[in-house]
């Protein structure tokens, strides 16, 4: 009877073995050409990105079947992000496999080991000329999807009503010619630009030392002191001299005054190409022309980009998983989908001449030669401690647009606070 009985286990236990065997095999397929076992069940990433880059639903099926992968979304607002992240990684845990990685957040999220570095092709890289913001230490940590990049815009029917028949060509032509404007009552403030107290009077400090002396910091990230009283001295001379509207000191809405028709002249976001001629948006369009950005004795040779991009938790399980996807959604085929559907502007140069040939952008002026030439201000990568640093050179500036500081002054003063930073970081 004992034997029998252990017979019966025996077979019962063969069968369980050939029965999980078959689930198995059920549930796997053998890949040919690399020998390992495939699951027919999809992969599963989540993406956390703003409401302004979340792919549609028509999109990520596409994706789904072509990779096996699927993605779920979740729409987070720019503020919420970076604290949901650091939550998250303070327990070694991903707040989602891929995320939005704004450029200044960059040095902070890789000294901080919340990026994974991602592999990208040479031919792709220069392809994308934004990287070179998320690179450091010669390893990209983020992918652009998202083009930001200066450009300067001159209202021509307002120029050509006060006489004036060229384009600028250097900052005194800008500032010359803006006394025109506003002698003539064309307009009463020709140039506008931020000068208050936050973050986009100091990205205007970057572009304009940057693309009038070719350098903001030294290599050893100190800040150059004759770059920044070079770039500070043109700010306060278009401050002092009336020729930008004071409100400029108190808010940040300075870049809408040219789609209102209330200035003439501003060197501002790459997205404007794209809504000074949209009516719903525009007062003035086809009035405005995008152009080079004026330098010191000519026309500047390269301007500063501020993307968005996005980048792969190094917490994630699904790091290659993660790595597909990011390398889909930065293609050349999804970028011209993406502006097709969101209007973000593709970081790929190729896209952005298929969209121009297409005629898909209307009145590009300079849009495509400053794509070509676009450069990072950090010779060293976007330092960690960014945020501080940009808090001092706004509020600086914003003394010196109040008459507080002069030129000088404000460019003593700066040196001095961003040195001081860039010692206590090292």
């Amino acid at each position: 009877m004992k034997k029998l009985t252990k017979l019966l286990v025996a077979v019962l236990a063969v069968a369980m073995i050939l029965s999980g065997c078959s689930q198995k095999s059920s549930n796997e397929t053998k890949n040919e050409s690399t020998g390992k076992q495939d699951s027919k069940e999809s992969k599963e990433i989540s993406f956390m990105i703003p409401e302004w880059g979340v792919p549609t639903d028509e999109m990520l099926k596409e994706f789904e079947q072509e990779s096996g992968i699927k993605v779920n979304v979740m729409p987070t607002s720019w503020d919420d992000i970076r604290n949901k992240i650091s939550t998250a990684a303070a327990g070694k845990n991903a707040a989602a496999d891929v995320y939005e990685v704004d450029w200044s957040w960059v040095g902070e999220f890789q000294k901080a080991g919340w990026l994974a570095p991602v592999e990208l092709d040479q031919k792709d890289m220069d392809d994308m000329k934004t990287t070179s913001t998320f690179m450091i230490d010669n390893k990209l940590y983020a992918v652009p999807y998202s083009n930001d990049y200066r450009i300067a815009y001159y209202n021509k029917a307002m120029y050509d009503k006060a006489g004036l028949t060229k384009e600028p060509q250097t900052w005194d032509d800008v500032i010359n010619d803006a006394k025109v404007l506003k002698e003539k009552k064309i307009v009463e403030y020709p140039i506008t630009n931020p000068m208050s107290a936050d973050e986009k009077t100091t990205t205007t400090f970057l572009w304009m030392a940057y693309t009038r002396s070719g350098k903001v910091f030294n290599d050893d990230n100190t800040l150059n002191e004759e770059a920044t009283l070079d770039a500070l001295t043109v700010l306060d001379e278009i401050n002092r001299q009336g020729l930008s509207d004071p409100a400029n000191r108190t808010v940040s809405e300075a870049f809408p005054k040219l789609k209102n028709g209330e200035a003439a002249f501003m060197v501002g976001p790459s997205s404007n190409v794209m809504s000074v001629n949209d009516k719903e948006k525009s007062k003035v369009v086809d009035q405005v022309v995008p152009i080079i950005l004026p330098g010191k004795d000519k026309k500047a040779t390269a301007t500063v980009p501020f993307a968005e991009a996005i980048g792969i938790s190094p917490y994630s399980k699904n790091k290659e998983a993660a790595e597909k996807f990011v390398k889909w959604y930065t293609s050349a085929d999804m970028q011209y989908k993406l502006y097709e559907k969101l209007s973000n502007l593709p970081t790929r140069t190729s896209v952005i001449e298929k969209l121009l040939k297409e005629e898909k952008i209307k009145n590009p002026g300079a849009m495509l030669e400053l794509a070509k030439v676009i450069e990072s201000p950090f010779p060293n990568g976007v330092p960690i401690y960014y945020t501080k640093m940009s808090t001092e050179i706004f509020n600086t500036i914003n003394q010196m647009a109040n008459e507080k500081l002069t030129a000088q002054e404000a460019t003593k003063q700066l040196v001095e606070k961003v040195n001081k930073i860039v010692e206590e970081n090292k």
